[in-house]
């Protein structure tokens, strides 16, 4: 791989890592509520992306569902769930969306897994759950089960990804209009003080948005289907088990998070797990499925 190529990707491991870190202070120290949050970065998606929404896609209303889970509805979840999770644990936390992926593959799509793949799975679920199972993370178990939920929505997205015929920047665009159209009425029913954050820190808040719209989901996502297009995925998707460690050297730095020993013993043995997966080959769908940059 050329060193401009390897440049490009680690450099969008940093910005789907950061992204977490991000999200955080936006919801946290900026006080934004998470589905609010959510929704104004869909608008941001959409609002770059709109030319991309011409012509309209055949099976719309699949690729509605399938855009709203791999983007708003698994980002609403993982908002939800920072509000009182560490970034370092949801970067932990996030790596159990490749073992669920392969698992429902297994369902909808008649994967089938031999011993080396179902290890990794086994791996995969046990680090997650060693590490979630600490005692400095008990106190973050509901933000930490949102940020699961988020990604079995992420996974459950990526497996039907595969059975719509649409250009990844094209699916974005829908993703994105498919978000705005469902956590606008679940923002104005279920939450409050969404004016007011904006009026509190309007800039920050507005820095933050425009880093996870347009650097992460238009910049990052955009070059990492570019590279996806130009090298053998067996090159590129390994480079992506970057993201979980930076998030958790991230948030270590940058929010000061407690890394404890299991979250660290817990995140390393599922990162095997995923290495695994991501490793062995795949009978129903290529490498890139497996591990989506979904912060």
């Amino acid at each position: 791989m050329p060193a401009r190529a390897l440049f490009v990707m680690m450099l969008c491991n940093v910005v789907w890592a950061l992204n977490v870190v991000v999200s955080k202070v936006a919801i946290v120290d900026l006080g934004s509520p998470p589905l609010f949050y959510a929704l104004l970065r869909s608008v941001i998606v959409a609002a770059v992306l709109v030319p991309l929404l011409r012509p309209l896609p055949a099976k719309l209303w699949q690729v509605l569902v399938v855009g709203l889970a791999i983007s708003g509805g698994s980002f609403a979840l993982l908002f939800m769930g920072l509000e009182t999770a560490s970034p370092s644990a949801a970067g932990v936390v996030s790596l159990s969306g490749a073992p669920m992926t392969v698992l429902f593959a297994i369902l909808f799509l008649g994967e089938r897994v031999r011993w080396r793949r179902g290890l990794g799975i086994g791996l995969a679920f046990g680090g997650v759950l060693f590490a979630m199972a600490g005692e400095n993370q008990m106190e973050t178990s509901t933000g930490l089960l949102l940020v699961f939920l988020s990604a079995v929505v992420g996974a459950l997205g990526t497996v039907f990804v595969k059975r719509i015929d649409l250009p990844s920047i094209r699916l974005q665009a829908w993703a994105a209009v498919a978000s705005v159209a469902v956590l606008l009425p679940l923002t104005a029913a279920l939450e409050t003080g969404q004016i007011a954050s904006l009026a509190t820190s309007p800039y920050k808040l507005a820095a933050c948005l425009l880093f996870a719209g347009i650097v992460v989901s238009v910049g990052a996502h955009t070059a990492y289907y570019r590279l996806m297009q130009e090298f053998d995925a067996n090159m590129i998707v390994p480079l992506t088990l970057f993201t979980p460690i930076l998030t958790i050297l991230f948030g270590a730095w940058l929010t000061g998070d407690a890394i404890g020993e299991r979250l660290i013993i817990g995140g390393a043995i599922a990162l095997a797990g995923v290495a695994i997966i991501v490793l062995r080959p795949s009978e129903t769908f290529t490498r890139r499925f497996l591990v989506r940059p979904r912060f």
